[in-house]
């Protein structure tokens, strides 16, 4: 039984840290922070993130209908803290922090150049939830920087070092290391 109830909150273990690029109308290339979002298919291959409204990345989002999914390791954490931190209606983001926009393949978006892993995005569908708006994007390609892959061709987490957030201390985490195989560990369970 748990001891203490904390009533309902913004609570998941880890969020991730994910820059969502977009374009504005005017062409200039935005990235904001998200913490809000992850995987939510697997065929088509889709990712969600939820934004809220007053936000240029959602204004952005519903006219272009195209975004980058940029993962950051943990030597990009004061560019993707900034990310949030300030508005791509005044600021340009990418010339604050001398980071790279860099125009998708796949997708009239943008994508940090410096991060080690970007997904290419085209929107399927948007959800209304209270103050967000959950924008609902099919992966279109995966690229990853030659420097994260392990041997096997793979992309290596400890290579990667991304971080997640906590939203109740709103502190950033890393990560320790593999602490079991998947699809292995509960196998011991089942004989």
């Amino acid at each position: 039984m748990k001891k203490r109830s904390i009533g309902p909150r913004t609570l998941l273990y880890p969020h991730p840290i994910l820059i969502i690029g977009t374009y504005g109308s005017d062409g200039r290339p935005n990235a904001m922070v998200v913490a809000w979002g992850g995987i939510c298919s697997s065929r088509p291959p889709a990712v969600a993130v939820s934004i809220q409204k007053s936000r240029q990345t959602y204004e952005n989002l519903i006219e272009q209908r195209e975004f980058t999914v940029s993962i950051p390791s943990v030597d990009y954490i004061k560019e993707a803290d900034y990310f949030g931190i300030v508005s791509g209606r005044d600021t340009d983001k990418f010339a604050a922090t001398g980071l790279t926009p860099v125009k998708g393949d796949q997708v009239n978006a943008p994508y940090v150049g410096e991060f080690p892993i970007v997904l290419e995005c085209r929107l399927l569908q948007t959800v209304e939830i209270g103050m967000h708006t959950q924008f609902i994007g099919e992966i279109l390609d995966v690229k990853v920087d030659e420097s994260v892959l392990g041997q096997d061709g793979k992309p290596d987490i400890r290579k990667i070092r991304p971080f997640a957030y906590d939203s109740m201390r709103r502190e950033y985490y890393g990560f320790s290391g593999v602490i079991a195989k998947a699809f292995t560990a509960g196998r011991k369970i089942t004989g």
